[in-house]
């Protein structure tokens, strides 16, 4: 069963049929909030707010590992990701849609993995390419189905946060070949992996980084953004969860 995870503007789906809500905890912890399991145009789906319903949950103190837990005990079998991210590219400007196909995590001290000995035993995990091919091909395809336009590849550098980045920052994570930057793809991105769940990003990009446009960007303006392209990113996975049937 698809699983999205929802990030910043997107805490709920318009028009999806709310089926069950699940709990928060989990023997992790307290997940972000309870996996709705859900219905949109008579498919299946579950639905995560990454930050929490309200939106309260800062990027650093995401239980990571208890969402993911939450979602695979409810069913997941893949997982998409939504992020909003800065572009470091200067050709990827607000409003542009990106599948990423690779990351670098610049995180620290982030409970990072089920294989630590403790919950699970240690083991290690294949991640030269941490997001699944076929689910970027099949979100490529949606959108050219949807009429959206998305761009193919890029390398999304994940940050602590919740501060953002200084513009020297981003030179180095430019020098480094960042492509993006956002602050909650890691270590979700490994999780699903671990769970063996088939995971993409979906990237909205919502300003430029620090240093990249001509204007420091505005929280009005973010959110101007946000609001104009969430229901874009909703269009595409309904498409997605359309093809899939």
């Amino acid at each position: 069963m698809l699983a999205v995870i929802g990030g910043t503007g997107f805490g709920s789906w318009a028009g999806m049929e709310v089926l069950k809500r699940g709990g928060q905890e989990t023997p992790l912890g307290a997940a972000s909030c309870g996996v709705v399991e859900g219905r949109l145009n008579g498919q299946s789906l579950l639905f995560l707010a990454r930050h929490g319903q309200p939106h309260k949950v800062p990027p650093h103190r995401i239980n990571y590992r208890a969402n993911l837990w939450a979602l695979k005990q409810a069913g997941a079998t893949h997982v998409v990701g939504v992020n909003c991210v800065s572009g470091i590219d200067p050709t990827l400007a607000p409003g542009t849609l990106v599948v990423p196909d690779q990351l670098i995590d610049y995180t620290t001290g982030r409970e990072g993995s089920f294989f630590d000995g403790r919950f699970k035993p240690f083991q290690h995990v294949s991640f030269a390419w941490p997001y699944h091919r076929v689910w970027r091909e099949e979100l490529h395809a949606a959108a050219a189905e949807a009429g959206l336009s998305l761009t193919a590849g890029g390398v999304l550098g994940v940050v602590q946060g919740p501060r953002l980045e200084t513009a020297a920052e981003i030179r180095l994570m430019a020098r480094d070949g960042n492509t993006l930057v956002g602050m909650t793809g890691m270590p979700e991105a490994v999780l699903a992996r671990e769970l063996e769940m088939e995971y993409a990003s979906l990237c909205l990009v919502i300003s430029h980084a620090a240093g990249v446009g001509e204007e420091e960007p505005t929280r009005a303006g973010t959110e101007s953004v946000i609001e104009a392209g969430m229901p874009r990113v909703q269009r595409l996975l309904a498409t997605l969860l359309a093809r899939r049937a």
